[in-house]
């Protein structure tokens, strides 16, 4: 059983209490106006782990509202928002202890015990009384509804548990909200363990307490109790009065978890009764209830599956965008930023192999004029043309990028022992765009040729790029068309040998 009981003192917000006093007043459509009023509103300043408490605490209103896609939302935010490192927080203890009883209403019913203890052993180390109070609450509350459920030879133990936690959160809760709400479990657990005359007694005071401030929740809790009581007693037909009392009451603050339990209840103690018709209503209530909890459950998981859905679809979208960042639109290779982006870890691998990496420069000779005389269309297509040939000519692995304007660069990772890799790639790159037949591109005007140049050594891209950078210098000035290396292949192999 679950009461709303304030955030940790003096934290909740004012609205947010109106609303939860609203609802357990029965004021359903004047609490969901109001609720429409405070459920965006999260103070600024307010701790990161009271935010958290804030939203999980709307997220158990939104759902006594029947608002059951916002009360999702907002558990999956104050949960998201949870700071596990302030394990010694009220406020993280009390977004625990709302998870689990969210938890309990959608199904997850072992998740929704074990939050509910770990909610209780933070608020211990926490140290504030009222927070501890109310973790204390929920765990009996929610004991006592398994011990009603379960098999009856369990169900002992079960309140006995049930009645530890209560008796200890009576002894510290102050507010007298918390206190109605502990003597409601607490009484159930008396009756459970047998104690009939002190949980008659504590259910009664419970009973008086809520009527006396329009506390529902309260008077439903104590009707529900004093039920069993007489039940046992063997007062059936005023068992009948207390119990339908009790359901009625759930049934206007709307608590499912309630509904389900007292309906069942009642239909028992009218099946006793030879009442067949009241029987019959108890159970169409309980049947109401539990298909609410059935659809509470699928639309919770259908929410699921479209969030899913739609991360997933976020994060496609973002690995597309990030890949056509690091991609040259004109030619479809790597541009600037992918290749360093990827250069470091190809380097690193090579190195690990203990192989030499090679980096290839290549420029396109005289490109200005091939702008010039045949048109930027033209000379886009040739750069086109020039990307295929590179990637023809260098193997898979091989990391192939545009630089800049008619500058491509070509990384060489895994060389294996060959010490004239790059060189011989160079070579291949050099001889296929002289080689190519540029007719349908260009026309008559003149072929493009590239001059290459090529440097070795386990140096980072950008020293690789300076060396390289200083043989295509040389290349150049040698005339152009050709290819130049930086170092030599001799001294690639004493770089290998450690010579």
């Amino acid at each position: 059983m679950e009461q709303r009981d304030p955030l940790v003192a003096g934290q909740l917000p004012r609205l947010d209490r109106e609303v939860s006093a609203l609802l357990n007043a029965g004021r359903r459509p004047e609490a969901n106006s109001l609720f429409d009023e405070v459920v965006t509103k999260v103070s600024p300043g307010a701790d990161r782990w009271v935010r958290s408490a804030v939203l999980v605490n709307r997220a158990v209103m939104a759902w006594r509202l029947g608002r059951i896609p916002l009360a999702l939302e907002l558990a999956a935010e104050g949960w998201t928002d949870l700071d596990a490192d302030r394990a010694d927080s009220p406020a993280v203890a009390q977004t625990m202890s709302m998870l689990g009883y969210l938890m309990e209403g959608i199904g997850n019913r072992r998740a929704s015990l074990d939050m509910l203890r770990l909610s209780v052993q933070v608020a211990r180390r926490a140290g504030n009384t009222d927070t501890l109070a109310g973790c204390l609450q929920r765990l009996g509350g929610l004991l006592n509804f398994r011990a009603c459920s379960g098999s009856p030879a369990a169900a002992p133990a079960i309140f006995e548990e049930a009645l530890a936690y209560l008796d200890e959160g009576l002894s510290l809760a102050k507010d007298e909200t918390m206190r109605r709400a502990l003597m409601g479990a607490y009484s159930r657990s008396l009756a459970g363990v047998g104690q009939l005359d002190k949980a008659e007694e504590t259910a009664a005071e419970t009973l008086r307490l809520s009527t006396d401030v329009g506390d529902l929740w309260g008077i439903s809790v104590g009707n529900w109790v004093l039920a069993v009581v007489r039940r046992e007693q063997g007062y059936l037909e005023e068992a009948r009065t207390l119990a339908a009392r009790a359901v009625c009451n759930a049934e206007r603050i709307n608590d499912t978890s309630l509904l389900l339990r007292f309906s069942t209840e009642l239909a028992d103690i009218c099946h006793e009764l030879g009442d067949a018709v009241g029987e019959a209503e108890a159970l169409r209530r309980s049947v109401a209830a539990s298909r609410t909890a059935t659809e509470t459950l699928q639309e919770g998981l259908g929410q699921a599956l479209e969030q899913r859905r739609v991360a997933v679809q976020a994060q496609r979208l973002a690995v597309a965008a990030q890949e056509a960042a690091a991609r040259d639109p004109l030619t479809g290779l790597a541009n600037r930023l992918g290749l360093e982006r990827a250069a470091q870890a190809l380097l690193e691998s090579t190195a690990a192999r203990g192989r030499v990496p090679w980096l290839v420069l290549v420029d396109v000779d005289w490109f200005k004029g091939v702008n010039d005389d045949a048109g930027h269309a033209a000379g886009d297509a040739a750069l086109r043309e020039i990307a295929a040939l590179l990637r023809r000519e260098c193997r898979a692995d091989d990391l192939v990028a545009r630089w800049a304007g008619d500058e491509f660069v070509v990384l060489l990772g895994d060389t294996g022992p060959n010490m004239d890799v790059g060189p011989n790639v160079a070579e291949r790159i050099r001889a296929a765009v002289d080689g190519h037949d540029w007719t349908m591109v260009l026309g008559a005007v003149r072929r493009p040729t590239v001059s290459i140049g090529v440097a070795a050594g386990p140096a980072k891209l950008d020293q690789l790029f300076a060396a390289a950078d200083m043989a295509l210098y040389r290349a150049k000035r040698h005339g152009r068309n050709r290819v130049e290396v930086e170092p030599s292949a001799d001294e690639v192999r004493e770089i290998v040998s450690g010579n």
